[in-house]
C-alpha cells in the first residue's frame, strides 16, 4: 500500500466527507427538529450549483458569483418552505415523502428548461488554480485544499451557532421536545422557517463549493441524498456533531474503500478476482459500515435526547 497515495486519497476522503456534513447538517436539523422527511433537500444542492454556474457566466468572477448564489439559494428555501413544505408539516411520513419526491421531479425538468439538459462547467477561480506541494514530490489542487478549509470553517461556526446562542438553544429544544419549547410560546413555525431556510443554504453552499470540480447536471443531488441519509443515520438524527463525525467517516471510507479494497482483496485472491471483487464491493462499504453501526449503536452514534 502506498503510503503517499493513501494521503492523497484521505484528503479526498476529507473534502468529500465535508462536502457531505454540509448537506446532511441541514437535513438533520429539519428531520431532527421538525420531523419533516424532507427528499427534495438533495435538489437544493442541485440548485446551488446552478446558481454559482449561471452568476458565475454573468458577472466572470466565482467570489460575486459565491456571494449572489448563498443569498439565492436561502431565498429559494424560504420560497419552497412557505409554498410547499409548510403545508406537510402535520401530515404524516408517507405524505411528506410522495410529496417531496414530487418537488425533485419538477425542480430537475426546471433546470433543464431553464439550463438545459446539457452539463455545465464552472471555472476553477485563478486564485485557487494550481497545486500545491504537500509533501516532498506530492502536488494536491489548491482548490479541493479551500473546500476542505471551507467546510471546516462552517462546522465551527455552526457549532457555536447551535451551541452558544439564543437561537441553537431553541433549535436544540426543538428537536428534543417541539411541543414544549411551542407551549413556551415561541413561535414555532418562525423557528421551523429559519431552521429550514438555513439548511437549503448549506445545501446550496455545498452545491456551490463543488460546481468547479464536478458537473453541474440535473438530478445531481439525488445520489448524494442517499449519502446524506446515511449520514445521519449514523451520527443520530437531529445532531450536528453525529453529523460531522459521521460525514467524515462516510467520506474516507468510501475513498478509501474504492483505492485500496481490490489491493487489499489481493492478499486473499488471486489478482483477477481481487480486482473484479474490490470494485464490487467498494461501493457496499459505506452500507457495511451504517449496518455495523446500527448493530451496536441503533439510535446513532450521538443520538439527540427526546
Amino acid at each position: 500500500m502506498n503510503a503517499t497515495l493513501l494521503f492523497v486519497q484521505a484528503l479526498n476522503g476529507l473534502q468529500f466527507g465535508l462536502i457531505l456534513f454540509l448537506i446532511a447538517a441541514g437535513l438533520t436539523l429539519v428531520f431532527g427538529v421538525m420531523d419533516f422527511i424532507n427528499l427534495a433537500h438533495g435538489v437544493q444542492y442541485m440548485v446551488g450549483a446552478y446558481l454559482v454556474a449561471a452568476f458565475s457566466a454573468w458577472t466572470d468572477s466565482f467570489g460575486w458569483a459565491l456571494l449572489l448564489a448563498l443569498p439565492s439559494a436561502l431565498a429559494f428555501g424560504l420560497l419552497l418552505e412557505v409554498l410547499v413544505f409548510r403545508h406537510l408539516y402535520d401530515r404524516d411520513h408517507l405524505d411528506q415523502v410522495l410529496a417531496t419526491f414530487g418537488v425533485i421531479l419538477f425542480l430537475n425538468q426546471g433546470v433543464k428548461f431553464v439550463w438545459g439538459a446539457a452539463p455545465l462547467s464552472v471555472p476553477v477561480p485563478d486564485l485557487l488554480s494550481g497545486s500545491v506541494e504537500i509533501a516532498s514530490g506530492l502536488l494536491y489542487p489548491v482548490y479541493r485544499l479551500a473546500i476542505i478549509a471551507a467546510g471546516l470553517v462552517v462546522a465551527a461556526q455552526l457549532y457555536v451557532l447551535v451551541n452558544h446562542t439564543r437561537v441553537g438553544m431553541l433549535v436544540r429544544a426543538g428537536a428534543s421536545n417541539a411541543s414544549m419549547v411551542s407551549a413556551l410560546g415561541v413561535n414555532i413555525q418562525r423557528l421551523f422557517m429559519i431552521v429550514f431556510g438555513f439548511g437549503a443554504m448549506l445545501a446550496g453552499f455545498a452545491g456551490a463549493m463543488v460546481a468547479p470540480i464536478l458537473s453541474v447536471e440535473p438530478g445531481m443531488g439525488d445520489n448524494i441524498l442517499i449519502l446524506a441519509f446515511v449520514v445521519i443515520v449514523i451520527g443520530g438524527i437531529g445532531s450536528i456533531r453525529g453529523a460531522f463525525l459521521a460525514a467524515l467517516l462516510i467520506g474516507l471510507v468510501d475513498t478509501v474503500g474504492r483505492s485500496f479494497a481490490p489491493n487489499l482483496l489481493r492478499l486473499f485472491l488471486d489478482p483477477a478476482a481481487a480486482s473484479q471483487t474490490g470494485r464490487a464491493i467498494a461501493p457496499m462499504l459505506i452500507y457495511i459500515f451504517m449496518a455495523a453501526v446500527l448493530f451496536f449503536r441503533p439510535s446513532g452514534l450521538f443520538p439527540v435526547k427526546r
